[in-house]
């Protein structure tokens, strides 16, 4: 993003802690909990989040127009549901905590990020945990495209944590429908996140990897509910 200095457009206190909007030259970047979290430069891994599980579901063989259902985990800088508004998919649930990061979509700069999606007649907004919506009763997801940190192994909050660990990915798969899949988006590969999801019983788990101008890959995680 150059070297430009960043400019603070809005902070506020969230659900989960403080939560800032800043702009470096012409990009847009958000703060949580002083963790940088996500930006507006690139946005190639966040879209194969979704991509990778549209994909990994034509592989399953649905009926012919039977459009499968997203819950896409984290509104963000809004590069996911975007992508998912513009392919494949029927049922677009976004689950987003906090109520900053919608207005910033709504009424703010981040809309033409999104554009538009959150006007989609196939898209509901969910202001909610995205861990608490999981628990909670509700028809299944075909997919799950989850993207709340910079990875399992390095959560903006503590209480993200229980996402990753047994009970929330039992969670996670309860809320799939047979063969659907779970995507996760990490800044950094994680073996012992993909040993996590093996002992919760997915299957067929892997990982792809998006190369990034410095340092490591970013990456998705892969994992099947079985069929």
């Amino acid at each position: 993003m150059g070297n430009e200095e960043s400019v603070v457009v809005e902070r506020r206190e969230g659900a989960a802690g403080e939560v800032v909007l800043r702009q470096r030259g012409r990009e847009y970047e958000i703060i949580a909990n002083g963790c940088f979290l996500m930006d507006t430069s690139d946005g190639r891994s966040e879209r194969l989040l979704v991509d990778a599980a549209l994909q990994a579901l034509e592989e399953r063989g649905d009926a012919p127009g039977v459009l499968p259902g997203v819950l896409i985990g984290g509104l963000g800088v809004g590069f996911s549901l975007a992508r998912a508004a513009a392919t494949g998919w029927g049922r677009i649930d976004v689950v987003e905590r906090e109520p900053a990061v919608v207005e910033w979509h709504r009424t703010g700069p981040l809309a033409a990020y999104s554009g538009g999606a959150l006007e989609d007649p196939r898209v509901t907004l969910v202001q909610d945990d995205l861990l608490a919506h999981l628990h909670a009763p509700g028809e299944p997801y075909d997919a799950l495209c989850l993207d709340i940190d910079n990875g399992p192994d390095w959560t903006v909050t503590e209480n993200n944590g229980s996402l990753y660990s047994p009970s929330g990915l039992d969670a996670c798969r309860n809320r799939l429908t047979p063969g659907g899949v779970l995507a996760v988006w990490s800044a950094q590969p994680s073996a012992t996140f993909e040993a996590a999801l093996r002992s919760a019983g997915f299957e067929r788990v892997h990982t792809l990897e998006i190369p990034v101008i410095r340092g490591v890959p970013d990456v998705v995680h892969l994992a099947h509910r079985a069929s």
